[in-house]
């Protein structure tokens, strides 16, 4: 199938759905909209709305990968192929058709971007494949990648205007088509309306994604958490490696647990929350304390820690303990 946007499999650059760029830029605004915007005490506070900036910026890095995994791929693949098949099979049957606009001629395009753009996602995917094996896909494969990104390029340019084309076409022929030429024309308007139906759903999905990155983000963990490569994070051990707490509401304090000296934080009313659930520390819950000095609900922290080892306030790397050059810490 075509898309009038960007031809990107599932958010990525190189797919069906709208650019990578629209998801991600939709998170981050989501995010700045509702801090400028909302009157929550608990949402207007800088901490959750770091955390949240990271949890987008985590969901952007990672939309390529998905993209370009193999159950995407082969649904991606199969669906273009099924247009092609479909074109192809109508071609077939309304031999005998006379549209007074060339719609066989926009119908061969439409199949022609579906089959560029089979191309492009199967030598992507092959060449991260490799990549990912430390192998090189061939000799050239700067110059392979560069070919591949400039015909994705001119394929979805060619697409936007082909798709305008075809609108405009079958707008012209209005009910002259549906007698002269009702399978051509039934086909140009499910090609159309797909790739409508495609731009809406990408751009409701990115808008879904945005809200429950900033109202609710321990469901945005858990699905990274479900789905992540564990070694992209930090492993079971070094998590626990990590100071854990319990805290008590009565001195609003945190107390170490598992030593015989245990250490006693004691915290500030508005310190005293979760800053990815938004959610105040209740009485003998168990925290976990970074080396940087942020602490979190365990639940909370160590999902995100399997997915990213670093933590979301500070950028703090509790696998490579050095501090970035951030003007928002």
């Amino acid at each position: 199938m075509s898309s009038p946007a960007d031809p990107t499999p599932l958010l990525s650059p190189s797919g069906r759905f709208p650019s990578r760029r629209l998801p991600s830029l939709t998170l981050r605004g989501a995010v700045r909209f509702l801090q400028r915007n909302t009157t929550s005490r608990r949402t207007l506070s800088d901490p959750s709305m770091l955390v949240r900036e990271a949890a987008a910026e985590q969901l952007d890095e990672r939309q390529g990968d998905w993209a370009y995994s193999k159950p995407v791929v082969i649904l991606d693949t199969l669906w273009n192929l099924v247009f092609v098949v479909g074109a192809v099979g109508v071609f077939a049957m309304s031999w005998h058709e006379k549209p007074g606009v060339p719609l066989r001629l926009w119908i061969a395009g439409y199949a022609l971007q579906c089959i560029l753009h089979v191309v492009c996602v199967v030598v992507e995917y092959q060449r991260r494949i490799a990549r990912r094996r430390g192998l090189q896909f061939w000799d050239g494969d700067s110059e392979q990648n560069s070919m591949v990104k400039h015909l994705e390029s001119a394929n979805t340019m060619f697409s936007f205007i082909w798709w305008i084309v075809g609108f405009y076409w079958v707008s012209v022929g209005g009910e002259d088509l549906i007698r002269s030429a009702p399978q051509l024309y039934w086909l140009c308007i499910v090609f159309l309306a797909f790739d409508v139906f495609f731009v809406v759903f990408c751009v409701a999905l990115a808008c879904f994604i945005g809200i429950a990155v900033c109202c609710c983000l321990p469901c945005i963990i858990a699905l990274l958490y479900a789905v992540v490569d564990q070694q992209e994070g930090a492993s079971e051990e070094d998590i626990s490696q990590l100071p854990k707490y319990k805290f008590r509401s009565s001195g609003t304090s945190m107390t170490e647990v598992g030593t015989d000296q245990p250490l006693v934080h004691t915290l500030s009313e508005e310190d005293a929350e979760c800053c990815i659930c938004l959610s105040q520390y209740d009485d003998g819950v168990e925290l976990r304390e970074l080396p940087c000095g942020h602490h979190f609900h365990c639940s909370c922290i160590d999902k995100w820690l399997h997915i990213n080892a670093i933590c979301p306030l500070c950028k703090y790397n509790i696998l490579k303990p050095t501090f970035p050059a951030r003007e928002d810490v």
